[in-house]
């Protein structure tokens, strides 16, 4: 198994709805691991299949916060997410609501999201699995699953973050395909030594 490059804004797989997986089988398993691997290597906290390159609805987690009775680490494969709690329309809290993206490397800008979701799907065996969360662990519940709707975190910002982040795609480039890094060998674009927020 390996670690695999993290795709950054551009590539068309992280733009699109992913597919669902069809079935559970060695080739999905592999993924699995390899997204495990990778996710562990980023310092991240959460970490979707397209952000690999690979177009299906499948995601990992590892959080050391408070996640209720759900594992700090995880899998889910085909997730349906529902918001229970409300997302506020006041704008975010530039301190405590601010967010990063594996596939947005090095920048992080404050955004509203709901503090209570429920979300189903399948674990790694194929079983389903139902809980809710609620707070920092909902927030990279919804940031996961949007990648799986064709979503950065950046496509929801609001206005005052949109035109900055804007102008980070046409500095960096990233308005096109082919930008990618490789966590453990390319340095850590959020600076993290071993936990990133």
């Amino acid at each position: 198994m390996a670690v695999r490059p993290i795709v950054i804004h551009g590539e068309p797989v992280l733009h699109r709805r992913a597919a669902e997986v069809e079935s559970i089988d060695e080739s999905i398993r592999e993924l699995l691991v390899d997204m495990e691997e990778t996710l562990e290597a980023s310092n991240g906290v959460g970490l979707a299949a397209p952000q690999i390159g690979v177009g299906l609805r499948i995601f990992t987690w590892k959080y050391s916060g408070d996640t209720g009775a759900v594992p700090n680490r995880g899998v889910i494969i085909n997730p349906r997410l529902r918001l229970i709690g409300r997302v506020s329309q006041e704008l975010p809290d530039p301190e405590q609501e601010v967010e990063g993206c594996l596939s947005a490397p090095g920048y992080s800008f404050p955004l509203k999201r709901s503090d209570h979701i429920e979300i189903t799907g399948l674990n790694a065996d194929g079983e389903p699995v139902q809980f809710e969360a609620r707070g920092w662990f909902a927030r990279i519940m919804q940031h996961e699953y949007d990648h799986l709707d064709g979503y950065l975190y950046v496509n929801r910002l609001a206005d005052r973050y949109a035109k900055r982040w804007k102008k980070i795609v046409k500095r960096e480039g990233w308005n096109e395909p082919g930008h990618s890094w490789l966590p453990g060998v390319d340095p850590d674009p959020f600076g993290h030594e071993d936990d990133a927020d």
